[in-house]
């Protein structure tokens, strides 16, 4: 069963409560989505390692009940890491 983007959105704020997160679906299908993730815990890290945060915060969803996640990651404007 697909999953919606409240869940997706729910499942990464659950993680990161300090997270702005934009979920858009890109084929309508619900199995499609683009995230887009700010977080002022991403300051310092890598690209990469902020996507398995983000990864890490759906809990096994990916390639299951999400089957594809086209991924944004960024610190607020004004935060330096």
């Amino acid at each position: 069963m697909p999953m919606r983007a409240d869940e997706i959105e729910a499942l990464i704020l659950a993680a990161m409560p300090d997270a702005a997160v934009e979920i858009r679906d890109l084929a309508g299908d619900g199995d499609h989505y683009a995230a887009k993730v700010i977080s002022p815990s991403f300051a310092g890290l890598s690209r990469v390692r902020q996507h398995q945060l983000v990864y890490q915060a759906l809990g096994g969803r990916m390639g299951g009940e999400l089957h594809a996640l086209q991924l944004e990651t960024a610190i607020p404007s004004g935060d330096h890491q």
